[in-house]
């Protein structure tokens, strides 16, 4: 189930969502290029490893303060060109309508603050993993929260493969947030009783990413005195601009 489309109505050019994803894909290149091995060393340097902090190798080798900046260099990083397609595609569907309600600072700062919560929930809940945590997943999962959180009933319109064939469906965002949230939530939980390095999807880095969006959207938000009103007819495909179906010209969202 992927989103491919959402109805809310956007003023200002979505500056700092099309930063980040060109961020994004210029680190992945350079990624692309290392060798195998230098590109281990590469995550390992520049990823998230939670033992180093709160685990085991803390205690042995305590971490100064320039150690703690992978808490912000892990969200630039992608294990793989799918891992890369799929959190910018995300950001691409999301991240420019909220950044369009918060402003090009605020949201900067947001989204920032969103991969810093998702990376701190994945350190704290697998405290003693020495694999690499990297990818945008979690401050995008903030994005994702601070979508539903502020456009509740905007519809989105959702591919789903069914035997190979796509069909399209439109859902209110706040029904897919709530399934995708079950979607990280249960495995997250499952996820706590087992033992060993956690590898694979960074559950709780979802999750620690999508409360802080959820909570952080509403004070984070520009004053709608700054936000220049919008038009009658404005909005697309028959929604109003906060992406509902049209019925009457609203307070946008």
């Amino acid at each position: 189930m992927l989103p491919v489309r959402d109805g809310v109505a956007t003023r200002y050019p979505p500056l700092v969502t099309w930063t980040v994803i060109g961020v994004c894909v210029l680190v992945y290149l350079l990624e692309a290029g290392l060798p195998p091995r230098a590109f281990e060393r590469f995550l390992f340097a520049h990823g998230l490893v939670p033992a180093r902090f709160f685990g085991p190798l803390a205690l042995r080798d305590p971490p100064d303060l320039a150690d703690w900046r992978v808490f912000f260099t892990h969200m630039w990083l992608h294990g793989g060109f799918f891992h890369l397609l799929t959190n910018m595609w995300t950001l691409f569907v999301f991240g420019p309508a909220v950044e369009d309600r918060l402003g090009v600072g605020r949201y900067l700062g947001f989204y920032l603050a969103c991969g810093l919560a998702a990376g701190l929930a994945h350190a704290l809940v697998n405290a003693g993993s020495t694999v690499p945590a990297v990818g945008a997943s979690g401050a995008i999962a903030g994005v994702i929260g601070a979508y539903a959180r502020m456009f509740p009933h905007a519809r989105l319109v959702l591919v789903v493969p069914i035997l190979f064939l796509p069909f399209f469906v439109e859902v209110p965002a706040i029904v897919f947030a709530a399934f995708w949230f079950a979607t990280q939530i249960v495995p997250g939980l499952l996820a706590l009783g087992e033992a060993g390095d956690a590898g694979g999807v960074a559950w709780w880095a979802h999750i620690g990413g999508f409360v802080a969006g959820w909570l952080l959207a509403p004070a984070m938000r520009r004053p709608r005195r700054r936000y220049r009103p919008y038009y009658a007819d404005e909005g697309v495909f028959g929604f109003s601009p906060d992406g509902r179906r049209s019925g009457g010209i609203g307070p946008w969202g």
